[in-house]
């Protein structure tokens, strides 16, 4: 899912550590994106028909890295986009003010390829249905898969991820926050009870 907009940071600016229990560091983070780029590989037999769509915002960063540890195995660089879902979500008509995201789909398309969705927290599925919705509109893909960094439960729809860096049990009144370096100048998730204001993660 993604979390609520932050005003950016500088990539590799001090940033200070987000409130609550730090479940994942920059370290565990690094092993859980290397862990999935080979099962991607592993359950696509290579990568020659991959195409991988980040979610805004912290799924495009995501995305990119697993990109990059897949180019490292197999010599050749893997196509990845963003799909921004703001408009497919069921719940526009009750949050209405939001703001678009980016959307770029790679030159050659997804028709006939596999398209791997990245995103940071799997939570209600909402966020995955929107982008199941999206991607209707920008082409026919063979197979749709998803990779998510965390698995946080409390599914609302019949979702699940294919790929996920840690399955991490929560509450309902528990906030999850995801922070990765290129936006927010820290790779960490973290995990509090909600009376800190932190915005944590509203749905996914």
């Amino acid at each position: 899912m993604c979390a609520q907009e932050r005003p950016p940071t500088q990539a590799g600016a001090h940033s200070e550590p987000p409130p609550g229990r730090t479940v994942l560091d920059e370290r565990d983070i690094a092993r859980a994106l290397t862990r999935i780029s080979h099962e991607i590989l592993e359950r696509n037999k290579g990568g020659r028909d991959l195409v991988l769509l980040g979610i805004p915002s912290r799924g495009v960063p995501l995305a990119h890295r697993i990109a990059e540890r897949i180019a490292a195995v197999e010599g050749y660089a893997v196509p990845v986009g963003s799909l921004d879902v703001t408009m497919y979500r069921d719940d526009l008509r009750l949050k209405p003010a939001r703001a678009l995201m980016r959307t770029d789909i790679p030159s050659d398309g997804i028709d006939d390829r596999v398209v791997v969705l990245v995103d940071d927290v799997l939570f209600s599925g909402r966020t995955i249905r929107a982008a199941l919705d999206a991607l209707n509109d920008v082409g026919r893909p063979s197979a749709v898969r998803l990779a998510v960094l965390v698995d946080r439960g409390h599914r609302e729809l019949p979702i699940r991820a294919d790929f996920v860096g840690k399955n991490l049990p929560t509450s309902l009144v528990e906030r999850v926050q995801v922070r990765v370096a290129d936006t927010d100048g820290v790779d960490a998730v973290t995990i509090s009870d909600g009376s800190d204001g932190s915005d944590g993660e509203a749905q996914a």
